[in-house]
């Protein structure tokens, strides 16, 4: 029971991320399901094993939801590595604090505008690093508890880093 109560909480949080990034998409296709985005996003919701009615309850609070907007927060990991936090929020304020304290209650901050994605490239809507950093087994466990702690934020959709 404790094992099914885990896995369930993993599920249902990776559930309302993507059916976030549903609405978001619809939202900006302005209702056209067959949207190449749109697509692309209930494939990857197909493929978690969502459920069908999940998804059209995502698309039908696209039309009636305030617009959700994504954002791009930048912070610099242990051992220099850049991380790029992609979040998908209708406040943007509170998207921000939230970050901020993770980041902070691992001793680390955000960083200026610009000042890590000089270190990606943008190829085909999926940023990818342009070099890497390496990092030794303590800097490496340290990230992933800082990866693992972001992700389980709800408004954080993805965390991408240059980290070997």
């Amino acid at each position: 029971m404790r094992q099914k109560g885990a896995s369930d909480s993993k599920r249902a949080q990776q559930f309302g991320k993507l059916s976030r990034m549903i609405s978001a998409q619809v939202k900006v296709a302005k209702g056209d399901r067959n949207a190449v985005l749109v697509r692309q996003a209930i494939e990857k919701a197909r493929s978690a094993d969502m459920p069908l009615d999940t998804i059209e309850r995502a698309i039908s609070k696209a039309t009636e939801q305030k617009d959700l907007e994504t954002i791009a927060y930048e912070a610099y990991g242990p051992g220099g590595a850049g991380l790029i936090i992609e979040a998908l929020t209708e406040n943007r304020n509170k998207a921000a604090q939230e970050i901020r304290h993770i980041l902070s209650k691992n001793g680390f901050a955000l960083a200026g505008i610009g000042s890590v994605m000089w270190a990606f490239q943008k190829i085909e809507n999926e940023l990818t690093p342009t070099m890497t950093v390496p990092l030794s087994e303590a800097d490496t466990s340290i990230l992933m508890k800082l990866v693992e702690e972001l992700e389980a934020n709800e408004e954080v959709q993805e965390v991408i880093t240059n980290a070997e």
